[in-house]
């Protein structure tokens, strides 16, 4: 125990650990006085190789990389899954040690809570709503605190939105863009990378930088996949064995329709119908399968142009998300 407790002083030690967005807007400035750019890997912590994907992408772009930790509640709605979302900042921070190329973590506590910003809380601190199963509102929503005191700045990215995890998710993208832009205020980066297994939200962030002029370059990072094809993702820790099994569905659907598709068939409807039905066989439960534009998002009749597939299912308690990019 007295090993571990040393092991996470030094890593402390090693990577530079700040938590307030004042010092984290000082440290960026000054290197960037030096002469340095700066390189930005937003996450939510529990990390796994594919967020480690995106910080080794992310070098090949600036001198510094930063990395945020932070769960943000302002995409959750009070009937999802915040309390329960995995962390393990320990062992997060060891990993990043490990990778040899973070120069700093920018972890704050709560970058909502105006009235105690230079006060530490723990995240655990954070105010959540009851899981009422309510609709529109995030877990920042609060309509009982009328003191003037609270969040009401969001950003919304129209159509972009509306469509795929939007549809079941009324307030995730707006609260995904505007701790983004919050982020970006704050760290200041020169350039942001996000991975492509979120399509619409990398889509969405491309979208609000260049419609706010925001000076940050957005890469986006291939997906990483486990040996067997499933989508690294923080929830697959949630999956019993069994529904681990079941889900490689999806990725082996999307395997198949990208390789259908390059053999001619490009009917839309049929290749979404034979995804839905594997994937229900295999005691999945769709939330959508559709096959859009890349750019736009706009769902297509037939793929005549590069489009991607899209797939949202349930296996158990966990929502999983995957796509396929198809180019012929």
């Amino acid at each position: 125990m007295e090993m571990e407790k040393n092991m996470e002083m030094e890593m402390e030690m090693e990577i530079e650990v700040i938590r307030e967005a004042s010092a984290m807007r000082s440290w960026s400035r000054k290197h960037r006085r030096a002469g340095r750019n700066i390189a930005f890997v937003p996450t939510m912590g529990f990390l796994h190789e594919g967020h480690l994907s995106l910080i080794h992408h992310a070098k090949a772009y600036a001198d510094l990389i930063v990395v945020s930790i932070y769960v943000n509640p302002g995409q959750f709605s009070p009937s999802e899954d915040l309390s329960t979302y995995p962390s393990d900042f320990p062992g997060d921070l060891l990993k990043l040690s490990r990778s040899g190329i973070v120069d700093a973590v920018f972890c704050p506590s709560n970058l909502y809570d105006y009235q105690h910003r230079h006060h530490a809380a723990e995240p655990s601190a954070i105010a959540r709503p009851p899981n009422d199963g309510t609709a529109g509102i995030s877990c920042l929503d609060d309509d009982d605190d009328d003191d003037g005191c609270g969040h009401e700045t969001w950003i919304r990215v129209g159509r972009l939105e509306q469509g795929l995890c939007g549809k079941s998710r009324p307030v995730f993208f707006r609260g995904v863009a505007t701790i983004v832009a919050k982020l970006f205020n704050i760290v200041e980066p020169d350039v942001a990378v996000f991975g492509k297994k979120d399509y619409q939200q990398w889509r969405i962030i491309s979208r609000m930088v260049r419609d706010l002029d925001f000076g940050v370059k957005i890469i986006g990072s291939e997906i990483i996949r486990e040996a067997d094809g499933l989508a690294m993702s923080s929830r697959n820790v949630h999956l019993s064995p069994e529904e681990r099994v079941k889900a490689l569905s999806i990725s082996k659907s999307l395997f198949q329709t990208k390789s259908e598709a390059q053999g001619g068939q490009i009917n839309c409807k049929e290749l979404k119908s034979s995804v839905v039905g594997k994937i229900t066989e295999a005691g999945g439960r769709i939330d959508y399968v559709e096959i859009v534009e890349q750019e736009s998002l706009k769902p297509v009749e037939k793929i005549e142009s590069p489009v991607v597939m899209c797939i949202a299912a349930w296996f158990g308690k966990v929502r999983l998300i995957d796509n396929m990019e198809i180019v012929l």
